[in-house]
């Protein structure tokens, strides 16, 4: 990692420290812990999408997988380490499967686009017509659109009756969001990450220059169904509850907003972003008279009207312009002081 690539991870890193210390002393850690989910599921689609260039429609899919996964391994051991990793590793496989079928496929952008969303909605079809007591596994009732209530929660690892909840999950949620963060940052400054950003700018050009670009997007896939994966098992664990509505269209329709409105092409923009619209979502859904879809909708598109870049690099370009400024002004000041002392 460059050094200056180092500084600037280092500095968001500690400014991440830092909020997530004071952020108990503002809002309560229920709905703190929320946002932090949601802002890595947002990183998910904004590696993938952002930084990969492949256009996912479906990351809900993995989410809910993730959540599913976690709920009926957890109902069946009673004890939440095994399921906590399962959780993580089957939507990874998955995303390992299906983006080895479109990419060596060599599907198109919109194909594929329209291939995860197909495959979120058939999950979601799927998980709701399992009401039925033939569909269990193991002890877990799958429950249809009632989803799967009353499993064990995360706790601490070997000792099932210390739970892991309220600000202690807080900060886990909260560390877990950094190392996130500092893994894919790391990720993007190796080799792997550098060709995967070539492939994003022209994918014809670097396979000419003799790289695998189909496993690349397949493990970066792959990565990014783990990310959003754990995303899930940690809100099965905040809402001890999954139900399917976690496949929607709608659920995955928020994720992409999220990443436009913060800034694709960023690690920071689709986590802010995330936050920032899933807090204003909570405040809107407190009251009756505006609806919240339509809130976001108008955010939506007044971003891409104005803010096209979306908010985190339009504030990296502003305060660009301004130290830009700034230093020409001390340019300039430093010329007119020579000149005025004859040098």
């Amino acid at each position: 990692m460059a050094r200056s690539e180092f500084g600037h991870a280092a500095t968001v890193m500690l400014i991440a420290f830092l909020a997530l210390l004071i952020g108990p002393w503002l809002v309560d850690t229920y709905t703190l812990t929320i946002l932090i989910i949601y802002g890595l599921l947002a990183l998910s689609l904004g590696l993938v999408w952002g930084v990969g260039g492949i256009l996912c429609f479906g990351q809900a899919a993995f989410f809910g997988l993730g959540a599913y996964a976690y709920a009926i391994a957890a109902g069946n051991i009673g004890e939440s380490s095994v399921p906590f990793l399962l959780g993580i590793a089957i939507p990874a496989g998955f995303a390992f499967v299906l983006g080895a079928m479109m990419f060596y496929g060599r599907l198109s952008d919109v194909y594929l686009g329209v291939i995860t969303l197909v495959v979120t909605l058939i999950l979601f079809k799927f998980i709701g017509s399992t009401a039925g007591p033939e569909y269990v596994i193991g002890k877990a009732r799958l429950g249809g659109f009632n989803g799967i209530p009353g499993f064990q929660t995360l706790n601490v690892p070997g000792y099932p009756d210390w739970y892991i909840y309220d600000r202690s999950f807080y900060y886990l949620c909260g560390v877990a969001l950094l190392i996130v963060y500092a893994l894919v940052r790391w990720l993007l400054a190796s080799p792997f990450g550098r060709i995967a950003v070539a492939i994003r700018e022209n994918e014809q050009r670097v396979e000419l220059m003799g790289y695998d670009i189909r496993l690349r997007k397949t493990v970066l896939f792959s990565i990014g169904g783990a990310i959003a994966g754990l995303a899930g098992t940690l809100f099965a664990s905040w809402a001890e509850i999954v139900t399917p509505g976690m496949f929607s269209l709608s659920q995955s329709a928020e994720i992409i907003i999220w990443c436009i409105v913060g800034g694709l092409g960023t690690l920071t923009g689709p986590v802010i972003g995330a936050m920032i619209l899933a807090f204003l979502k909570f405040l809107l859904g407190q009251q009756t008279l505006i609806d919240s879809t339509l809130v976001l909708g108008l955010i939506l598109v007044l971003s891409v009207l104005f803010l096209p870049r979306g908010i985190v690099p339009s504030i990296g370009m502003l305060l660009a312009r301004r130290g830009a400024g700034r230093r020409r002004a001390a340019r300039m000041n430093r010329r007119r002081a020579r000149s005025s002392a004859g040098v």
